[in-house]
């Protein structure tokens, strides 16, 4: 996952053990869970708004409107006769395209004029477009008489990096103006210590009656019945890129419906006989298409917000991977994306070697000072095997050719950074050791400080060679032998499918743990193998590198009372050492990583199996805030008539954890899409007792698409096409 850990973000010496506080955690000052947060995002800006659609009433939250990693304002207030207004009801549109908030007067008193509350109906709608935050209150009253009422807004703007809303401590900060720059309008100035100016422009309609730096004051004369608009922009503007200025609230509405239609217009889409599961999906289709940025080589599904609204490798990879069945273009974006920031030389400071792949990249002001090292940053150890596979899962999911010839440099250069710079010591596996002191101490998806070590609970020293890393390694080389076969690199494709197969026997020697039933967690620097029983095991069935009958044993570990919560499959079965259900890495349960143990337990025929884990995550979304499968949640033993405990500052929406809806529906539909055979196959195909029925539209193969209704009997699935286009055949496999 992104680069953080969950604690306190102070920069600290470096130490050893379990209890040391990683550089970069998240200091929980408070927690996400405490209050129901609504959030917006728009290519790199987003917004954390309360219920009400203000932001930063409370102190020290992650409130704010962001862009670029920066806060551009930290404090939105609506105030009516100086009181806040009272909830009824706030949702965010189920296109995501803006958020809806209605609220209402409390008992109040105008002069000497009382005025009771539920009178005064405020409908508060907010979206963003292009770095500006619109918003339209519509005011009416529902009252005997005519009044007049004030309303006031209150602002003000922090400038903080991301990183200092995380919790790190700055010893320095630039300069903040606020001035009034005109009747309607107030500008906030922040010139940081990397000289770039970041300006804040608010601006109001109508005139208010009364403006400072501070706070607008607009009055409102109603009728009986009568309603009136009030309307607002927040602008962020950083002169380091370039901007366009505001439209109006209704042409930007129009903009941001349209630009969701357009992204959304080709995909396949899915409905079922559970309404519960119909809002999952929706939801989890809007988060996923939220979250992804245009740029200029695609779309990009950013990891998540509030924390990681930026481009980070291995979250955009497994989204695409997750998301490749419905929309293959999620993964040609991600493919040109990481494929133009490769790194191309050592820079040890950003954990850098030639063919790398990107872990993250940060535009704020920490990273342009490299007070953090992530303005481009590489520490991770399974980006780039992941590029690999993707990219070969890509090549036979649509046959694009074209793109892989395009990359194919990459491609290359990505599988010379395995052997000459992964595999450390030669010895055929693939280790991680952070170059300087101030990157990553852990490289893998659990990056947290805690997460790698021994059954007795001690760390791990030295270079570490982690399970999955591994199984992603034996399945980038597989997959590139596919693709150098394609292009006419017959001897290359010959020479990877043979190292490839050395990796998994050697994978079996080292890795394999017959007293736990399952695989290794790690190795550590002197090939001492991890007796840890994790879920990073059951990735080594998502790449295809376990033994058919291992890949048995090491479900029933993960499916066991140890490993299962009953909500999903925990990161760390319970009764290890660093076991805790509220740690981030160390037994806590993450979608994103039930969905790839499910699809590689549908891999080996397990797909009942896979069917539980889908059971158990689809259980767990019914209870989260409109049906919303958060970054991760705790690992508590599931109870009778108790929902799942949520993590603290768990990212929601996040892109991997949405995505890991369609992936787990993938895996138990055992549905393949295969360009070259021209084939939609439904393998062996198993429905959980939630489902009685799914229906599939638009399922794109090459030119061909199709409409698939399937339907359980007990425990068989049958398929009909409803409709077919092309020439692509539909088979379902027993």
């Amino acid at each position: 996952m992104p680069e953080t850990n969950r604690a306190s973000a102070q920069i600290a010496p470096a130490q050893s053990g379990p209890n040391l506080w990683s550089e970069y955690e998240i200091e929980a000052k408070t927690s996400l869970t405490d209050r129901v947060l609504r959030n917006l995002k728009h290519g790199d800006a987003f917004a954390v708004m309360d219920a009400h659609g203000d932001i930063g009433t409370v102190s020290e939250t992650a409130e704010g409107l962001f862009y670029r990693d920066t806060r551009f304002l930290s404090l939105l207030e609506l105030r009516v006769e100086g009181k806040r207004p009272l909830l009824l009801s706030s949702a965010v549109h189920e296109d995501k395209a803006a958020l809806s908030v209605e609220l209402t007067n409390p008992d109040l008193r105008i002069g000497d004029v009382r005025l009771p509350r539920d009178t005064i109906f405020l409908h508060r709608t907010k979206l963003l477009w292009r770095a500006v935050c619109y918003e339209r209150i519509n005011v009416r009253n529902f009252g005997p008489v005519p009044l007049k009422l004030r309303i006031d807004l209150l602002f003000g703007a922090d400038y903080h990096d991301m990183f200092e809303v995380r919790g790190t401590q700055r010893l320095q900060r630039g300069a903040s103006t606020a001035e009034v720059i005109g009747p309607d309008r107030v500008e906030f100035c922040y010139i940081g210590l990397d000289q770039i100016e970041r300006r804040t422009i608010i601006e109001a309609s109508p005139v208010p009656v009364v403006i400072d730096r501070h706070r607008m004051t607009m009055e409102v004369e109603l009728g009986c019945d009568e309603q009136r608009s009030l309307f607002l922009t927040v602008s962020c503007l950083d002169v380091a890129e370039k901007s366009l200025p505001p439209v109006n609230f209704f042409a930007a509405y129009r903009e941001t419906r349209r630009a969701r239609r357009g992204a959304t217009a080709q995909i396949a889409t899915v409905t079922t006989s559970s309404h519960a599961f119909n809002e999952m999906l929706c939801r989890a289709k809007s988060d996923v298409y939220t979250l992804i940025t245009w740029g200029e080589h695609g779309p990009y599904p950013y990891a998540g917000i509030p924390w990681f609204n930026t481009v980070f490798g291995r979250d955009g990879i497994i989204t695409a991977m997750l998301m490749l069945w419905i929309d293959p273009e999620i993964a040609r974006g991600v493919l040109r994306t990481l494929a133009a920031t490769q790194a191309p030389l050592v820079d040890p400071d950003a954990d850098a070697q030639p063919g790398k792949i990107l872990h993250e990249m940060r535009h704020g002001e920490m990273a342009r000072l490299r007070e953090v090292p992530f303005g481009r940053y590489y520490g991770t150890i399974d980006a780039t095997p992941l590029f690999l596979m993707l990219a070969g899962q890509y090549l036979e999911r649509t046959g694009d050719l074209a793109t892989i010839q395009a990359i194919w440099p990459n491609i290359c250069s990505a599988l010379r950074w395995l052997d000459d710079y992964g595999d450390r010591d030669g010895d055929g596996f693939i280790e991680y050791a952070r170059a300087r002191q101030s990157g990553l101490a852990n490289q893998g998806w659990k990056d947290s400080h805690d997460a790698v070590f021994h059954a007795d609970g001690s760390d791990a020293p030295g270079a570490i060679a982690l399970c999955e890393v591994q199984a992603y390694a034996y399945a980038a080389k597989q997959h590139a032998s596919v693709m150098a076969r394609r292009l006419g690199h017959t001897d290359m494709a010959s020479r990877l499918t043979n190292e490839a197969e050395r990796l998994r026997g050697n994978f079996e020697s080292a890795f394999w743990c017959e007293e736990l039933g399952t695989y290794a967690l790690a190795l550590d620097g002197s090939k001492r193998p991890c007796l840890v029983s994790a879920s990073n095991a059951g990735h080594a069935l998502f790449a295809g590198i376990a033994a058919p009958d291992r890949a048995k044993r090491v479900a029933a570990n993960l499916l066991a009372p140890a490993g299962c919560s009953g909500w999903g499959i925990r990161t760390l079965a319970m009764g290890e050492p660093r076991y805790n259900p509220m740690s981030y890495h160390n037994g806590s349960v993450w979608p994103h990583d039930n969905a790839l143990i499910a699809i590689g337990l549908g891999r080996y025929g397990l797909r009942t199996e896979a069917s539980r884990v889908f059971s158990a995550i689809f259980d767990a979304g019914r209870h989260q805030d409109m049906s919303r499968l958060p970054e991760l949640f705790c690992g508590f033993t599931r109870k009778p008539h108790r929902a799942p405990t949520p993590y603290p500052v768990a990212c929601a929406p996040q892109a991997w954890s949405a995505a890991a809806v369609f992936g787990l529906l993938g895996a138990c539909l055992g549905l393949e899409l295969k360009h070259e055979e021209d084939e939609i196959e439904f393998h062996e195909p198993v429905m959980p007792d939630f489902l009685d029925e799914v229906v599939i539209r638009n399922l794109r193969l090459g030119a061909s698409r199709a409409d698939v209704r399937l339907h359980r009997y007990g425990s068989d699935v049958t398929a009909n096409v409803l409709s077919r286009d092309g020439s692509a055949k539909i088979l379902i496999s027993k």
